[in-house]
């Protein structure tokens, strides 16, 4: 058994509304669970929470790259400013 609770798998980005992830089965469980008892879907859960996450990045300034970055290098730094700071004690 994996460690992992979320996978990112690279997958061609169709046309489609359809996004596909993998995730542990017991927090799959946990999530449809917490959504029942509030009476929602994942479906709706995931609009909510894909377009506040939209909205605040449009309104957070651009992380800065120097011009004739790699797209891998942009790609990098730009999720690494989003990435949870490592607890310092």
């Amino acid at each position: 058994m994996s460690h992992y609770l979320c996978y990112v798998m690279f997958m061609s980005h169709g046309e489609s509304g359809r996004i596909v992830i993998e995730i542990d089965p017991g927090m799959k469980r946990k999530l449809y669970a917490s959504l029942a008892i509030k009476g929602s879907t994942l479906k709706h859960w995931f609009i909510q929470n894909a377009s506040a996450y939209i909205s605040d990045q449009e309104q957070a300034p651009a992380p800065s790259v120097p011009h004739g970055t790699s797209a891998r290098v942009k790609e990098t730094a730009l999720t690494a400013e989003h990435r949870p700071k490592a607890n310092q004690s």
